[in-house]
C-alpha cells in the first residue's frame, strides 16, 4: 500500500525534507539525475541520536547517492540506508512519483 506524502514541487533537488509516514519521521531526497528519483530513509541518525538526516548534505560518493549527517558527517546510502564509515544501517522505504505526487510504500 502506498501513502501520498507530498508533491515533487515541495522537494528541492539535492536537499532533504522531513515528513511523517505511519508515525515515523522520514527524510525525503530528490536527487539530480536524468530522471526524477526520490529516496526515503529514516530521519534518525543512529550516531548522533537525533532526527536530523533530512538536514544533511546530499552527495554522490563511491558511485552512489548518500546523505552526510549534519552532526558527525557519517554518510548513509540513500538506496540501502547503509553507513559507509561504520556498521550502522537505517530504514529505507520504496518511493514512486505519479502525476507529480510522491508516494512512500508502507513497511511490512
Amino acid at each position: 500500500m502506498w501513502t501520498k506524502v507530498c508533491q515533487t514541487d515541495d522537494l528541492i533537488t539535492g536537499a532533504g525534507v522531513a515528513a511523517m509516514v505511519e508515525g515515523q519521521q522520514v527524510a525525503l531526497f530528490l536527487v539530480p539525475e536524468s530522471e526524477q528519483q526520490v529516496y526515503a530513509l529514516s530521519n534518525w541518525d543512529p550516531v548522533g541520536q537525533a532526527n536530523v538526516l533530512s538536514r544533511g548534505i546530499v552527495a554522490h560518493l563511491q558511485d552512489e547517492w548518500v546523505v552526510a549527517s549534519p552532526l558527525y558527517k557519517q554518510h548513509f546510502s540513500l538506496k540501502t540506508g547503509n553507513c559507509l564509515e561504520e556498521s550502522f544501517q537505517i530504514c529505507t522505504w520504496q518511493t514512486k512519483i505519479e502525476d507529480g505526487s510522491v508516494f512512500v510504500a508502507q513497511q511490512v
